[in-house]
């Protein structure tokens, strides 16, 4: 009898779901029914959607792992580089001295470098006392990146913003200095000497 029961419960399961129209077949409607609205379909973002872009005037201020605050408003004047990274990357590890360099050689250049990173901010600064750099280090929690950054798809990744506060260039690579110079020199600034 259990097994009939089954047997009885299956068949109306079935019946009841072939009874639903098939989803690609038009149903029948009366005259004054209307067809529902269609929503357009939603554009699949790419892999640098939400990234800050050329022209875009982003905003930033974040505590470094030094206890100061940087402030992107407050760069105004200078040239500024946005530099994403992580301890565990090897191609971030690579530009960190060249950055560095930039920072100390070119007055109107500033870098911050953001630490995505899930670490403890005394491992960071232990990385840091290996890695030293001029420039101030923020870090930020990997899932909850700036909004006007946005999560980036690959690291290293960096900004170059203009004296005024605008994207000029968005580097989605490992840079060197002579790559941030020649972008400044493109987008009307100083020449490297």
């Amino acid at each position: 009898m259990n097994r009939s029961l089954r047997l009885s419960a299956l068949a109306v399961v079935l019946v009841l779901a072939a009874c639903k129209p098939h989803p690609e077949q038009p149903q029948a409607t009366s005259p004054a029914a209307k067809p529902a609205p269609t929503q357009p379909a939603t554009p699949t973002p790419s892999p640098a959607a939400g990234l800050a872009d050329v022209g875009a005037q982003p905003k930033l201020r974040l505590p470094t792992v030094d206890g100061k605050t940087f402030d992107l408003a407050e760069q105004r004047g200078h040239w500024v580089v946005v530099n994403y990274w992580a301890t565990w990357c090897g191609p971030c590890l690579q530009e960190m001295p060249d950055l560095s360099a930039l920072a100390a050689l070119r007055e109107y250049i500033k870098v911050v470098g953001i630490a995505n990173d899930d670490i403890a901010p005394a491992e960071l600064q232990a990385f840091l006392q290996k890695h030293p750099v001029v420039y101030p280090i923020v870090q930020v929690d990997p899932g909850s990146p700036p909004a006007d950054f946005g999560l980036p798809p690959t690291l290293p990744i960096s900004w170059l913003i203009d004296p005024q506060g605008k994207v000029v260039k968005r580097f989605m690579r490992p840079v060197k200095a002579a790559d941030i110079e020649a972008a400044i020199a493109a987008a009307g600034g100083p020449a490297a000497n």
